[in-house]
Order: C-alpha cells, then structure tokens, then sequence
C-alpha cells in the first residue's frame, strides 16, 4: 500500500477524490489524501508526510513544499507541462516528477486544428458578427482571405504525444504533413502519424502552417524567433498550444505588422493572463484563447487514471512512467 497526497480543496478536490479512490479501489494499493494547498509550505509538507506520491500542480509555489516531503518518491502532475517544477531540486530530494502522460494529448490536437480552420474560414468574426446582430456585416476581408486545408502543408515541430496526434487526424483534410523533431522516430512511428520527416528550416520555409508541440524548458524558451518568421511564407500561420514562452511574442506581433506571416492560433502567450493591451487581441488574423485546448472531461479522466497507474507502481517498486527529465 502506498499513500498519494492531492493537492486541492473544496468540491472540487473533493469530487477528484472520489474519482482517484473509485479508480485505486480496483486493485486495493493506493490510499488517498487530501491536503488543503490554502496552507504555508511547511504545514503542506506535514499534512503530506509520509506519502510517497505527490499530485500537485505545475507551478512555482509547488517547490516551497513538494522537496521537503518526508519519504516523497514521486510528484505526478495532472498536466502535460513541468516547466514551472524545480526538477533538478527535486531530484536531489529523490523525488522524480511525471506528467499526465498524454491524457490531454487529443483534445488539444483538436484544439490546434481548430485554430487552423478558424483562421481558414474566420468563424471568430462569423460568429462574433452574428452575436452583435449584424449577421455577415463584420466579416472582414476579400473571399480569397477564406480559404480549405486541402493542398496546404502542415508543418508540426514535436511529433510527441500531441503532435503526433495532430498528424493523424489531419489525414483525412486532404493536406501534406511534415514534422521535425529532435527526437529519431522509426518508420512505424511514423507511418502511423501520417507525417514525414524534414529538417526544421524546411518546415519553417515550406509550410502554409507551423504547429507547434514541444515542451517548455531552457533548450525551447523562444525556441521560434524572429529569424523564423522571416523565413516563413507571407500567407503562412503560426500555431501555438504547447507553451507561450515557445515562441518570441514580440516578434511575433512584428512579423504580424510587417506582413511577414499572415496569422496565428494561440491557446497559449508568454504571460497569462494576456495583458489587455497586448496588441495581438486586437489582430484581425489572431485568434487566441485562454489557455483551455485541455479543458474536456476526458482530460480529466485520462489523468485520473494515469496517476492512479504511476501510484500503482510506486506501491510494487517499479519505476513509474512519463518520467521528465531536469533540463
């Protein structure tokens, strides 16, 4: 038996609880506790005493608590992203930290496809215009700004759990999609995804969007720079559900006003939330939402289940999965 400490409170810790122990009652092997995060680090690090696995959110004031957990083995975290976990202090403590292993990696596949065809056929304005009972009137832009994915070439940087998903679903859109990625992917990998692989200036270069997937850490802070956008078609989109810091969004909002790039789909910026007077919101071939391409019920689940798994083999001595490594 082995204990998980979830971070949380209210109905909504509460009601994931529920969830975990309905899971863990299975096989009998994880005992869950609760602990209330509206509490100073040390009180933290004593309610979760004794624990050996840690749920707890990617974010900055998770380190005041998470390495001075007597007896912690592993932090599991409910998201993709760990940029925000001090994973090399952590390690020092002897404690590895796993992300959510792909539970959102479909639905935030949807989400940058999404993007891509709203842009394509502006549904933002369709809808907005609609709402503001003007039907078509706001609808800006000459019919051929409207455009299919047929023909088009994807270009998706991180072919990984959500990138490779991407790949896939584009299949039936009737569109080319190439990929670069520093990881060597076999053959078999890669006829499953539908993607080929290229070098990354080929995809900058070459592509009628860039989409991409990786995630955030030293190597890949402003990973896609100014030197980019300059290299990329003057009609091409740029894509952005992994993490803001990804790219350089100052040079994005330059490439935009000098026409270099003809737009862009964010569910992610650099700081969130987006200050109001950030001058992409008001771009008419910008769409940026808040941060949400994981916000469907199947995220949550697949999450659930993924951490009681990793729990399950902490308590029989295995190595647990999705392991991130420090950067």
């Amino acid at each position: 038996m082995t204990t998980l400490a979830l971070i949380g409170a209210g109905e909504a810790g509460e009601r994931r609880v529920a969830a975990l122990e309905k899971l863990a009652s299975e096989n009998g092997l994880v005992d869950i506790r609760l602990v209330n995060p509206r509490q100073d680090p040390e009180q933290i690090a004593s309610d979760c005493a004794g624990a050996e696995v840690l749920v707890a959110p990617n974010h900055q004031s998770t380190n005041g608590y998470a390495g001075n957990i007597s007896g912690l083995k592993l932090l599991q975290t409910f998201s993709a992203g760990t940029d925000q976990l001090d994973k090399h202090m952590l390690l020092e403590n002897g404690v590895v930290v796993s992300n959510n292993g792909g539970a959102n990696a479909v639905c935030v596949a949807e989400h940058a496809i999404w993007l891509m065809i709203t842009i394509n056929h502006k549904f933002d304005q369709m809808i907005e215009s609609v709402r503001a009972g003007k039907w078509a009137e706001q609808i800006t832009g000459p019919l051929s700004e409207f455009t299919t994915m047929v023909d088009k070439r994807v270009g998706i940087v991180g072919l990984g759990r959500i990138g490779s998903r991407v790949a896939k679903r584009l299949q039936g859109w009737e569109c080319e999609v190439v990929y670069h990625d520093e990881i060597e992917f076999d053959a078999y990998y890669e006829k499953a995804a539908g993607a080929r692989r290229v070098s990354m200036e080929e995809v900058v270069e070459t592509s009628d969007y860039v989409s991409l997937h990786v995630p955030l850490d030293r190597s890949t802070h402003h990973l896609y720079g100014a030197e980019h956008f300059r290299a990329m078609k003057n009609t091409a989109v740029l894509i952005n559900t992994c993490r803001g810091p990804v790219v350089d969004e100052a040079a994005l909002t330059d490439a935009l006003h000098n026409k270099e790039i003809w737009g862009a789909g964010l569910d992610v910026t650099e700081v969130e939330p987006t200050p109001a007077d950030n001058p992409l919101i008001s771009m008419p071939n910008v769409v940026i939402t808040p941060h949400t391409g994981a916000r469907v019920i199947q995220s949550e689940w697949n999450a659930d289940r993924n951490a009681i798994q990793n729990a399950e083999r902490v308590a029989n001595g295995e190595t647990p999965n999705w392991i991130v490594d420090p950067v």
